[in-house]
């Protein structure tokens, strides 16, 4: 009996699971109004074929490994420093790197938009010093889909890798240099294999965020830098074609389930090196 407490226990959020997010989500993917599974595949096929969506495609990958690298790298000196502190101010220095994680995504974009724009800060210092006769085109462009993703998720890198350096004994980083290993090489030898875990989690977190997010790459990048979810959004409130919402809905969760599998992957060997 007590052998199968652990899985009963599991059975009630196994059945939420099942219920309220599998088959909603099998549901959305393959049975939208009036369109078949067939129609659906035939459309994805197309799409794979079609140039222009292959460049969105590749755009909606490409920034997001971007967004994900920037992240990690920064995010975990940053969470390194944080849990190896012994400040009396680390704990409200962490409360300030995650503190955007509070505020709405739209209204963090929008400061973008000031920022970014034709009369925005940038293009008025670069002209105020004489740099450029015109304020350069920041926004609707890859970078500045970049710089929003980037200020979007950079919160959910650091908690994530911070988790992880915090589980990993202070005692061995001194131990490794009682035997003679400088710091560098104590960061990379010891403190970033044990955090492996960690720093994998929130590249997932980042790259399936990145990849699906909608509301940042739609006012920063516009119609003329479209990602997977724009694309969606026109699909299934624009155009009103079902089959290509479902066929680009497919291709996202695809997406999002392979860096998860190649994740898992990744930290389970990292884990028996």
């Amino acid at each position: 009996m007590r052998t199968r407490t652990p899985a009963l226990l599991l059975l009630p959020g196994l059945a939420l699971l099942l219920i309220g997010f599998l088959i909603p989500s099998v549901v959305m993917l393959f049975a939208p109004p009036g369109v078949t599974a067939a129609d659906i595949f035939g459309r994805l096929g197309a799409m794979l074929s079609d140039p222009y969506d292959l460049r969105i495609i590749g755009r909606t990958v490409g920034l997001g490994l971007i967004v994900t690298g920037i992240c990690v790298a920064l995010g975990f000196p940053i969470a390194y420093l944080l849990a190896r502190s012994t400040s009396r101010w680390a704990g409200v220095l962490l409360a300030l790197a995650i503190f955007p994680l509070l505020l709405s995504n739209v209204v963090r974009t929008f400061g973008w938009l000031v920022v970014l724009g034709s009369n925005g800060a940038i293009g008025q210092l670069l002209t105020g010093l004489g740099l450029v006769d015109a304020a350069p085109q920041l926004l609707y462009t890859e970078l500045a889909i970049v710089l929003g993703l980037t200020q979007l998720f950079l919160p959910l890198a650091i908690i994530s890798c911070y988790s992880a350096v915090a589980q990993v004994d202070a005692g061995l980083d001194d131990a490794a240099r009682g035997l003679g290993a400088s710091r560098g090489r104590t960061f990379w030898t010891i403190v970033i294999p044990l955090s492996l875990p960690g720093i994998v989690v929130a590249a997932t977190l980042v790259f399936a965020g990145a990849v699906t997010a909608y509301t940042t790459p739609y006012l920063l990048g516009g119609s003329s830098q479209r990602m997977l979810s724009t694309q969606l959004f026109s699909y299934a409130s624009v155009t009103i074609d079902w089959a290509g919402a479902s066929a680009t809905a497919l291709i996202m969760t695809v997406l999002v389930f392979l860096v998860s599998g190649l994740s898992s992957l990744v930290a389970r060997k990292g884990a028996t090196s």
